[in-house]
């Protein structure tokens, strides 16, 4: 099963490579100021992965929907798996992570420290790691959930985007990279 589940990850990174051909990057170049996607052009997979990650969870805690956007791959073959639904095209996760953006609050606080990387090669890597989630929709104390993420980050002539993002409740017997 999980040999299946790597093929169809390492299957959607190459639709989303192919989909997006990169342009090149001439070693040495001074990154841009803006957008702050492209300053990443020709970093290593994993260091952009993490950055990536970064500026999307940031997105999310200033509850800034548009920057979420922008950090998205716009395809109707992007993917959100979230609480056992699969969610597709960047326009419709949107609209369900605007549902989750109403709460009181909404606080993402990924463990980087925690994060591993793998990269699939020069224009794409996996990221995945843990974060606990505060969430209230009413004045009672926020609710503090335990998950796993797991995103599928890819190069575009644009700068890195998140291809595919994976969440599901942490084990708290589960195993972490060494």
């Amino acid at each position: 099963m999980t040999r299946c589940i790597l093929c169809g990850l390492l299957g959607l990174a190459a639709l989303a490579v192919a989909a997006t051909a990169p342009t090149a990057v001439t070693p040495g170049a001074p990154a841009l100021a803006a957008p702050a996607a492209a300053a990443l052009a020709g970093a290593p997979s994993e260091v952009a992965a993490l950055a990536l990650y970064q500026r999307f969870a940031a997105a999310q805690n200033r509850h800034d929907l548009a920057a979420v956007g922008d950090l998205l791959l716009d395809s109707p073959r992007f993917l959100w798996v979230s609480d056992g639904k699969s969610i597709w095209g960047r326009e419709a996760v949107l609209k369900r992570m605007a549902l989750f953006q109403e709460a009181r609050i909404w606080q993402v606080e990924p463990a980087l420290d925690k994060a591993a990387t793998v990269a699939i090669d020069e224009h794409a890597a996996f990221l995945h790691l843990p974060l606990v989630l505060s969430l209230a929709f009413t004045a009672a104390p926020p609710e503090r959930l335990s998950f796993l993420v797991s995103v599928l980050c890819v190069e575009t002539p644009s700068g890195w985007r998140i291809a595919a993002l994976f969440t599901t409740t942490a084990n708290p017997d589960g195993d972490t990279p060494g």
